[in-house]
């Protein structure tokens, strides 16, 4: 009889690049005083995301900075705003999407670094503090409202914007909604709940609407939960679980591969990005460090521009 669980191989990941000093300012912010318990911080990097000309985009939420790196590793602050951005994807139209905790919604022109406001408010109700998007091939965009929510207070919710401009709610008792994705199919909405250590399953309707939500993996260990989370060519999900590494699941949510790092600092892979001419490069966030990690994965990602 066929065993499914299977020896976890582990894929070792490599700087690709750093945070230049010239953007290094060790200090204490209103983020980061509620959100890492009064520390001073350099960075803290996430929401990584390729552009249709091969340049990694990063943001940086305590400080509101967003930035541009080149396929030669040149970094660009593109814009430094009064907000805490904390995730991004390209539009099919190219501009950035940003989930910002403290302003909503946004679009950044990214020739021009233009911000504007998509979403202030749901339905005149104030975010808790948006998290991490997805775009469906459809243009649905589907985001996660996370806040301060946990375990003691499971009111997160995940919202879909509809190509049309109709926002649905999806689900409102999250206990810490962060990374979100969707599978090839895009049948199955995947939502990295990090407080409870799981992957949320919402399977979605022919009409969109969401049924027998459940738990697709049980996490344990690390520092936190799964924060961001990805998908691969073969409906794989990339899980970044703080503390300990980027887990691959297979479509079947078993667990096949464990990327980490031996840096010394490195215990904040937060997110992740697949890229490279052939898209089996994962590209990584370490939150805290300010590096970008690296690793050569076993299966492609999806393309995200279908292109998208």
């Amino acid at each position: 009889m066929f065993n499914p669980f299977q020896p976890i191989e582990k894929i070792k990941t490599e700087v690709f690049t750093s945070m230049p000093q010239k953007f290094r300012k060790k200090q204490r912010t209103a983020w980061s005083d509620p959100n890492r318990q009064g520390a001073e911080v350099e960075c803290f990097l996430e929401g990584p995301s390729f552009d249709r000309e091969g340049n990694l985009w990063i943001v940086d939420i305590p400080f509101g900075r967003i930035f541009r790196i080149s396929a030669k590793k040149e970094w660009e602050l593109v814009v430094q705003y009064d907000g805490w951005p904390n995730g991004l994807k390209f539009h099919k139209d190219g501009r950035a999407f940003i989930t910002d905790y403290k302003a909503g919604l946004l679009a950044l022109d990214a020739k021009t670094g233009k911000l504007e406001t998509i979403l202030a408010t749901a339905y005149s109700e104030g975010f808790k503090g948006l998290n991490d998007l997805h775009f469906a091939s459809n243009g649905d965009l589907y985001f996660t409202d996370q806040g301060q929510t946990g375990i003691a207070d499971p009111t997160g919710r995940v919202y879909r914007l509809r190509a049309s401009g109709a926002l649905d709610r999806l689900v409102d008792n999250v206990p810490s909604p962060n990374g979100i994705t969707l599978s090839t199919t895009e049948k199955h909405c995947y939502v990295g709940v990090t407080r409870s250590q799981q992957i949320w399953r919402l399977p979605i309707m022919a009409d969109g609407s969401v049924s027998k939500t459940g738990v697709a993996i049980q996490l344990s260990g690390g520092a936190a939960g799964p924060d961001g989370i990805e998908m691969d060519s073969g409906n794989g999900l990339i899980v970044c679980h703080l503390g300990v590494g980027v887990w691959r699941f297979d479509a079947n949510m078993l667990p096949t591969h464990l990327i980490y790092s031996d840096g010394a600092h490195h215990h904040h892979l937060d997110n992740c990005a697949f890229g490279g001419p052939d898209l089996k490069t994962l590209y990584i966030t370490e939150a805290l460090s300010g590096d970008v990690l690296t690793a050569r994965m076993p299966v492609a990602g999806k393309n995200m521009f279908g292109l998208q």
